[in-house]
């Protein structure tokens, strides 16, 4: 079987991630658990993904939205394992596990899943460094600074950080970034192994959120791929003043940018539109 890893190819493409959320409350409204087919439905539109352009899927089963509450571990295993085995019987597209606990990945990576997509960096398991360290997986390290006490919240438009306060934004989190990769290589992760994202929309505000994927090209100097995820988030709601069922174009503004900028990765919920962005982009920047 070809690993994950073996099957990118970094520079050649960019690469579109369908996000799937095993969730009842997603801020995008896409959430999937509800009904008692619900696994059926999940893995229908992962399938339904890839049909439309995804070359891989992240699932996760717990909702990092601003003011989220935490999901425990068994059953964020009983909410994303189903959904993983079935995908993974029906298509050989790579998946991607959104966890940050080792219990929950393991779970994923047996269920047939080939990377850990963390929000955290690794930061908040000690046992997942570990964990990715002996499967030889792919990892995707998030910087990420969101506190509750900086998040805001408006009916129509979601929640959004105002209190986030950088000495640099940009030299900020591209130090703090490299501070996971060395705590990831400490634990025994290959750095060819290592994806890094910037996390847009993690302890943000809107004006920072925008000036970070103007500037993208800062994150990609670190020397590792890079995965951006503006989908549908908030910064995107506030700047155009809409809610996160109308924000595909302004999700197709910060696609465009973001790939322009260096981005490797594109992790989107709307992947038919956006896997037609990449390519367009792909075909004007990568002749």
């Amino acid at each position: 079987m070809v690993k994950f890893a073996d099957r990118l190819s970094w520079g050649s493409r960019t690469y579109v991630m369908g996000i799937l959320n095993v969730t009842p409350d997603s801020f995008s409204g896409d959430g999937l658990v509800t009904g008692e087919d619900w696994v059926e439905r999940a893995v229908a539109q992962g399938l339904g993904q890839v049909a439309d352009g995804a070359h891989m899927l992240d699932v996760g089963g717990e909702s990092t939205r601003p003011g989220a509450e935490p999901v425990p571990e068994e059953e964020e295993i009983r909410r994303v394992v189903p959904v993983i085995r079935g995908l993974a019987e029906q298509t050989d597209t790579p998946i991607s596990i959104d966890t940050s606990k080792a219990a929950v990945a393991a779970a994923a990576l047996d269920a047939g899943a080939g990377m850990v997509n963390d929000v955290w960096g690794l930061r908040l398991d000690p046992a997942l460094p570990r964990l990715v360290a002996e499967r030889g997986c792919p990892v995707i390290l998030m910087h990420n600074r969101s506190r509750p006490q900086d998040a805001r919240f408006e009916a129509r438009l979601g929640g959004r950080y105002v209190g986030a306060r950088y000495d640099d934004l940009l030299e900020d989190v591209a130090r703090e970034l490299g501070e996971l990769v060395a705590g990831a290589v400490g634990a025994g992760i290959a750095e060819d192994r290592i994806i890094l994202d910037p996390g847009i929309g993690f302890g943000k505000t809107v004006e920072q959120n925008l000036l970070l994927i103007d500037r993208l090209d800062r994150i990609k100097r670190l020397g590792f791929p890079l995965l951006s995820g503006p989908s549908r988030k908030s910064f995107i709601g506030y700047t155009l003043d809409l809610p996160a069922d109308e924000r595909v174009e302004g999700t197709a503004a910060a696609v465009a940018v973001s790939i322009a900028r260096g981005a490797d990765i594109v992790r989107v919920h709307d992947v038919r539109p956006m896997a037609r962005v990449a390519r367009m982009c792909d075909a004007i920047l990568r002749r």
